[in-house]
């Protein structure tokens, strides 16, 4: 990514709906793994850290992550060892395989996806777990992903496709972020149509809304625990190594 997105992400992190959202989210999906306790537990692509204190509630965390002040940061604020790596072929030795493996919109980084995805399966032991997120659908590319550096958005076929070739089962697939997928949907392909660029898609917004917009992000957790959704601006897949 982009040196200002790193360094925005850390004044947001602690505070913007998406991210305190999608935190209650993946807490609520984590806490239903049958993980032993403590679990062993390594996320990848860690950037600043905000995602290091909910995985510290399931077990001892390690984490890799490419960015060397990123990588600081997030070892001083979270205590947990981060070390520098790249998928798929350049992570470090870690001494061991784990319990559940994390990747929290990084595939969609990474030039070879297969490869990556195929790489984090191999860090996990029989019967671990790998979760992951990624941006869905290619028609809602925008500047946004660009900014970001992202390679692609997927499609759930196409994204289960790479660990179906990584020899892992898919545990769970669905969509997220569906309560606010037509405004966010309308106004980047709007944009798109009018050639408009810039603008903020993470600004914080004004403390009210901010608290709105996450309230409603956040509901997805109670829809999640029944079904899977079948859309939305993300995708959440979890995978079991046989």
């Amino acid at each position: 990514m982009e040196r200002r997105i790193y360094d925005r992400m850390r004044g947001l992190q602690a505070t913007h709906w998406w991210f305190t959202a999608r935190r209650e989210i993946l807490s609520a999906e984590i806490s239903r793994l049958p993980l032993p306790r403590p679990a062993r537990i390594l996320e990848v692509g860690c950037g600043p850290g905000g995602n290091l204190e909910l995985l510290k509630a399931f077990g001892d965390v390690r984490a890799i992550e490419p960015d060397a002040e990123s990588r600081a940061y997030a070892a001083e604020q979270s205590g947990v060892p981060v070390d520098g790596g790249l998928l798929p072929d350049g992570l470090p030795d870690l001494g061991g395989l784990f319990d559940m493996v994390a990747a929290f919109d990084v595939v969609e980084h990474v030039d070879d996806d297969a490869g990556a995805v195929a790489a984090l399966g191999a860090l996990l032991k029989p019967g671990g777990f790998l979760v992951t997120t990624v941006p869905a659908y290619p028609w809602m590319w925008s500047e946004h992903d660009a900014h970001h550096h992202h390679k692609r958005r997927y499609s759930m076929p196409a994204y289960r496709r790479l660990f179906d070739a990584a020899g892992l089962k898919v545990r769970r697939a669905t969509h997220f972020n569906s309560v606010l997928f037509p405004p966010i949907a309308a106004v980047r392909l709007a944009k798109s149509a009018a050639g408009i660029k810039g603008g903020d898609d993470e600004a914080l917004p004004p403390a009210p809304l901010n608290g709105l917009l996450r309230r409603l992000f956040g509901a997805e957790k109670a829809i999640l625990r029944a079904t899977d959704i079948p859309f939305g601006v993300s995708i959440l897949l979890i995978a079991e190594r046989p």
